[in-house]
C-alpha cells in the first residue's frame, strides 16, 4: 500500500523557498503546521523548514 495523500505534508525551506522534504502528519489530531530544522541541499546548511499548503 502507498501513503495517503491527505496525510502528506510538504516542507519548504525558509531561506531559498524550495520544497526539499515530504513527511506525514495526522491532520485531524495535529492542527498547527509543522516546523522543523532540516538540512537544505540548495542552501547547504541547516535551516527552518515550515509546512507548505
Amino acid at each position: 500500500m502507498g501513503t495517503i495523500k491527505d496525510n502528506m505534508a510538504k516542507l519548504k525551506c525558509s531561506e531559498c523557498g524550495n520544497i526539499t522534504y515530504y513527511t506525514q502528519r495526522n491532520k485531524k489530531k495535529v492542527k498547527e503546521k509543522l516546523e522543523m530544522n532540516k538540512h537544505c541541499k540548495f542552501c547547504r546548511k541547516h535551516t527552518t523548514h515550515a509546512e507548505k499548503k
